[in-house]
């Protein structure tokens, strides 16, 4: 038996049906078409299907579509809209203009997810250390081994939202799931 499941994706209003085992990064790609959100392992081990739920990181291909109903989905096709235009870099998120400027995309693969880690851990720490950045970062799998370049990307990243003063995941932040549903994404 499918429910409807209804939340916001991307600040649009968005609805589907969906079995009660659907996962959330399943309704994403196939009910929504939103192809950004990457299916890696399936298993919570690489991140690719981060996402933000309520403005916090949490990996898709572990949250049930149903516990998102009546929540915030951010994914990367919506990232750029969480600052304000004149925060963004050529129309890009400051994360995405640093993860171009600095190489740290390689295959581009895990790149959804570094994004949506990235925008979760610079709302909580604006100036992170390099440490706290690969910390922040871990649970998020980089095939090509392009660390070096995502860590340089998001100190740059940080840069520049600090300097225009916005937070990488804009007002939203509020209300959570919990820990329970937020699939360990760190």
């Amino acid at each position: 038996m499918e429910v409807t499941v209804r939340l916001t994706v991307n600040g649009q209003p968005a609805q589907g049906s969906a079995e009660p085992r659907t996962l959330l990064v399943h309704f994403l790609r196939d009910t929504l078409g939103l192809t950004g959100t990457h299916v890696g392992c399936d298993t919570s081990q690489c991140g690719a299907c981060t996402v933000l739920l309520d403005g916090h990181a949490v990996k898709s291909c572990t949250t049930l579509a149903v516990q998102a109903d009546g929540h915030e989905v951010t994914t990367v096709e919506g990232l750029a809209d969480l600052v304000p235009p004149e925060a963004r870099i050529e129309g890009l998120h400051p994360l995405q203009a640093a993860f171009w400027e600095r190489h740290g995309l390689q295959c581009g693969f895990c790149t959804p997810g570094m994004l949506m880690t990235a925008a979760d851990l610079l709302a909580s720490k604006p100036d992170p250390s390099e440490a706290e950045i690969r910390e922040g970062l871990e649970g998020n799998i980089c095939r090509c081994t392009g660390y070096q370049n995502i860590v340089a990307a998001v100190r740059l990243a940080a840069e520049h939202l600090r300097s225009a003063g916005v937070s990488p995941v804009g007002a939203s932040g509020g209300t959570t799931l919990g820990d329970a549903a937020r699939g360990g994404a760190r």
